[in-house]
Formats: structure tokens, C-alpha cells, sequence
């Protein structure tokens, strides 16, 4: 009589423990670094924005020879909201006649507005640019500074946008490639990593 082997073609239990085991760990690593990636890539897209938005101020300045306000939406832009929102909460751009930073009905003219971040991220302006900046028929800004944007708090992985006089922006350094952007270096003092992204005093 011929004797026939019969091939196993399950998984022992144990087979199947290691394996949901080294799948368990795959995912606790890999799902909070996704999750991560997410929120980095959210802040530099709320970044881009503003940026897309002070560069058509500073363009629209020059073309029509005349001041741009950039304003966050409050009880004096063109969008009406109240006092207590932030640059989060959306901003617009529109012509400013009379040089105030405040959009005065049937004198300035709405360029564009721009809606409000996704929520639990934030985007403030430091002490310059707490409600508005404006930029001048040649194109210069109001004034220098940053605005920072962040999510849940946090100023690991945050977005730094320096504004310089004469009107050009770019994203803040991360030399030391600790995911914290570092402030504008200036006579007296080095640059240094941001301390805050709420607090206009900490960019």
C-alpha cells in the first residue's frame, strides 16, 4: 500500500499570535506617524494660504496703486464677525482708501475672502499683525513681522511666516531640524525657536 503525506496548510496558533503581534506593533508605530504627517502637511497647506494671500495683496497694491489690507475677519472686515475671532477664523483682502486697516463700506472694495481654517488648528499674528497688515501702493508692508500657525497648541511641526518691510514672506527656518521654527535673528539677538504659537509675544 502506497502511504500518502498530507501537506499542513493552516497556521499553528501560535503561528497566528506572532503574526497579529508584529501587526499590532507595525500599526502602533505606523498609525501616530501618519497621523502626524497629516497634521505637518494641514499646517504647511494654512501657511501656503496665507502666503497666496499677502502676495495678492502686495500684487493688487502695486497694480492698482493704492493700499491692500489683508484683515482677519472681525467686526471691522468686510466679513462681519465679532471682536473675539482670530486669523483662524478666515481674513480678507480689500482695498484701503483711507490707509486704516479697516474695511469701510463704499470706499474699499473687496478683493477676496478666505475661509477659516479646519478646526483645532490656529493662525495668529504676532504683535504687528494682530488684526491686519497693509501693504503700500509700492508694494512695501505696513510693517514687519510674522504670523504662526499650529495645531492643537502645539509648536512642534508648526509654520512660521516672516514678513519683512519691504513686503516679501517666507517661511521660518527650522536650522537645527527640531520641527520647531525659529524667529527672525536681529541685531541684539540670535534666532531662536518660537515658544508659543498663541501667544503673539512667543513669535
Amino acid at each position: 500500500m502506497r502511504s500518502q503525506s498530507k501537506n499542513n496548510a493552516g497556521f499553528t496558533l501560535i503561528e497566528l499570535m506572532v503574526t497579529v503581534a508584529i501587526a499590532a506593533v507595525i500599526m502602533g508605530v505606523a498609525i501616530p506617524s501618519f497621523t502626524d504627517l497629516i497634521a505637518r502637511n494641514r499646517m504647511t497647506a494654512n501657511a501656503n494660504e496665507l502666503i497666496t494671500a499677502l502676495n495678492l495683496a502686495r500684487s493688487e497694491a502695486v497694480k492698482r496703486g493704492m493700499s491692500v489690507t489683508v484683515r482677519k475677519v472681525d467686526n471691522k472686515s468686510s466679513t462681519k464677525k465679532s471682536n473675539g475671532a482670530n486669523w483662524e477664523d478666515g481674513w480678507d483682502v480689500f482695498t484701503d482708501v483711507d490707509d486704516d486697516g479697516e474695511f469701510d463700506a463704499g470706499n474699499d472694495q473687496l478683493i477676496r475672502t478666505y475661509s477659516a481654517l479646519k478646526k483645532g488648528y490656529t493662525l495668529r499674528g504676532n504683535q504687528n499683525f494682530v488684526n491686519s497688515i497693509r501693504y503700500e501702493a509700492d508694494g512695501t508692508s505696513s510693517n514687519i513681522g510674522s504670523f504662526v500657525t499650529c495645531e492643537g497648541g502645539n509648536i512642534v511641526g508648526a509654520k512660521l511666516i516672516i514678513v519683512n518691510m519691504i513686503g516679501r514672506v517666507r517661511l521660518g527656518a527650522d536650522a537645527d531640524t527640531n520641527l520647531i521654527p525659529e524667529k527672525e535673528a536681529t541685531a541684539t539677538k540670535p534666532a531662536a525657536d518660537i515658544t508659543s504659537c498663541t501667544d503673539i509675544t512667543g513669535f
